[in-house]
């Protein structure tokens, strides 16, 4: 988990540079769509910038910034495949990793994404027609990573339960198998309450089969030889 924490910073810092980078983005997107004669559709793909850098970019810039948007991509790409194997998850997590490998799929259309707050990379975008065309381009990379973070957060949170969980559960079975000792203490003052009880019990069966003692046979009245 560390490992895959560690990797997602360093994305998260690539992107953050990229972000700084978002005018001189749109304007390669620009130039390699107008060489390609596509200004009428939106950016709706990975594969279909991969196509303006591969065979309509003529300048280094826009090349060098198309590259970092794709290189940033398939970085995420394979920390997807990484979070696969190191950990199954349950529900959410499954649920947040096969969101982020549908977004970052080569032909997925991302036209309809939108990064909201506190993401700006949308309102960036000043011009509507320039939101339509740009606005599921520009939110790809946030909202990846977002849901990335959440995918640690959750999977923490499940690993603590687990191992909680199952400590409780041995500390129950290790008292069920083990009942409690009682210190020597508390062992001897019991015996000695249980003698005496005993020897109390005693007494009162003697008390009660004592036999009767017998009394002097009858004689008259006077003086008796001794």
């Amino acid at each position: 988990m560390n490992e895959v924490v560690e990797t997602l910073t360093r994305i998260e810092q690539n992107y953050r540079l990229f972000q700084q980078q978002q005018f001189s983005f749109i304007r390669a997107l620009e130039r390699t769509r107008e060489e390609a004669h596509d200004m009428m559709r939106p950016v709706s793909s990975i594969v279909q910038v991969q196509c303006y850098r591969d065979h309509h970019c003529y300048n280094s810039t826009d090349r060098r910034i198309l590259n970092m948007f794709i290189s940033i991509c398939n970085d995420l790409r394979n920390l997807c495949h990484k979070m696969e194997t190191l950990h199954p998850g349950d529900s959410v997590t499954t649920g947040l990793l096969e969101k982020c490998k549908v977004l970052l799929n080569d032909s997925n259309d991302f036209t309809a994404i939108r990064a909201t707050y506190p993401h700006a990379v949308v309102n960036y975008l000043s011009l509507r027609e320039a939101r339509h065309r740009y606005g599921g381009v520009v939110s790809l990379l946030p909202i990846v990573i977002d849901n990335m973070w959440e995918w640690i957060s959750c999977s923490k949170r499940h690993t603590l339960y687990v191992v909680s969980h199952g400590h409780a559960t041995s500390k129950e079975t290790l008292t069920s198998q083990n009942p409690p000792v009682r210190p020597f203490a508390a062992q001897t003052s019991i015996s000695n309450k249980n003698l005496q009880l005993q020897e109390k019990d005693f007494k009162k069966f003697l008390a009660a089969n004592q036999r009767p003692k017998q009394k002097a046979p009858w004689k008259p009245p006077g003086k008796h030889p001794y």
